[in-house]
């Protein structure tokens, strides 16, 4: 594996002296020169749909910082408005969307196959970032996973506790499960779509999962995950995929074996000493400095990133933080994580 990447390197299950490392939501408003791009391109969405600014804004973090991946800059809900949802954001608040609550809504969305037409400015920029990003640096792209995908086009934004999800779960499950297929099978055509364009591997972010109880976790995470991992690797020659059920907690344990991901995401919410135990030991993991780290800095920055890597040292690992960066974050902490990671 010499010549390989070093994130396809722990993605196959080689342990290295030192992690590749890259973070969540690297390209965004914590860094000046992405807010000056997007004000160029005048509003988010805008943003994710001109391909050359698209391209410009994953590109930012790697220049800055030379991360070992580079992840496609897009929104996870760009697939329901490719399947017909109305879809804006509103200024300090965050995404809207028209709701999918009964039939007469789901049936206004389109089939599965038809969501290419609008997403291929998306497929473009994977193909510049193909030809523009440094020989060693990997490029990731990346989905949101059906549930919490689901919970945002039945709420119409986002929710502190995805009530209105679990509602029509409950009281309309013929519905609910209408709709996880139509997510589940967006997403295969659209990770598939990205990785004929030139993904490396792909992530499933499935931001929700931890709202989840045991058998529900199973049917609308764990299955989900499962399939749509099986097929991209039967379309694309065992294509790395990475999967991200965020707050799984103990349901982290056997996600690798249950689903064929390569690398499971921990967020920060479990130790990495207890995920080195129970996680890794079934394959690559990726995380999970928190977030916060990335606000205040200082030698609890520095002590938790190397923790981190000595906790990890014994298998395949990724760094990277627990979730993604905030607006708030101090773009000199972004480097001093990077520096305790490579042991500058």
């Amino acid at each position: 594996m010499t010549g390989q990447k070093t994130i396809l390197r722990a993605l196959a299950g080689e342990a290295q002296d030192v992690p590749p490392i890259w973070m969540m939501r690297q390209a965004g408003r914590y860094l000046p020169e992405y807010r000056a791009t997007r004000e160029q391109a005048g509003d988010f969405l805008s943003l994710c749909y001109n391909s050359d600014l698209a391209t410009e804004v994953t590109l930012q973090p790697i220049r800055r910082y030379h991360f070992d991946a580079a992840i496609l800059f897009a929104d996870i809900l760009l697939v329901p408005q490719a399947l017909g949802a109305d879809l804006w954001f509103v200024k300090g608040e965050g995404p809207r969307l028209s709701t999918v609550t009964g039939q007469a809504d789901f049936d206004r969305l389109a089939p599965a196959a038809d969501i290419h037409e609008t997403l291929n400015p998306i497929y473009q920029t994977v193909r510049n970032l193909t030809g523009a990003l440094p020989g060693d640096v990997t490029l990731i792209g990346f989905a949101g996973a059906p549930w919490t995908v689901a919970t945002y086009m039945i709420a119409g934004r986002g929710t502190p506790d995805q009530g209105p999800a679990h509602a029509l779960k409950s009281e309309n499950k013929e519905l609910f499960d209408a709709l996880m297929e139509r997510l589940t099978a967006a997403t295969i055509e659209y990770l598939s779509a990205q990785i004929a364009a030139g993904a490396e591997c792909v992530k499933i972010f499935d931001s929700w999962a931890g709202s989840l109880n045991d058998e529900d976790f199973e049917t609308y995470a764990t299955a989900p995950a499962r399939r749509i991992t099986a097929e991209l690797k039967a379309r694309h020659g065992n294509v790395p995929v990475i999967a991200f059920p965020r707050q799984a907690g103990d349901k982290y344990i056997g996600f690798h074996e249950k689903t064929g991901a390569d690398c499971v995401a921990l967020d920060d919410s479990v130790s990495p000493e207890w995920a080195a135990e129970h996680v890794q030991v079934s394959g690559c993991v990726q995380g999970n400095l928190s977030p916060k780290h990335m606000v205040t800095g200082g030698p609890a920055l520095v002590e938790e990133s190397r923790r981190i890597v000595s906790a990890f040292r014994g298998g395949p690992h990724i760094f990277n933080l627990g979730h993604g960066i905030t607006p708030d974050a101090d773009p000199d902490n972004v480097q001093r994580m990077i520096d305790a990671v490579r042991g500058a």
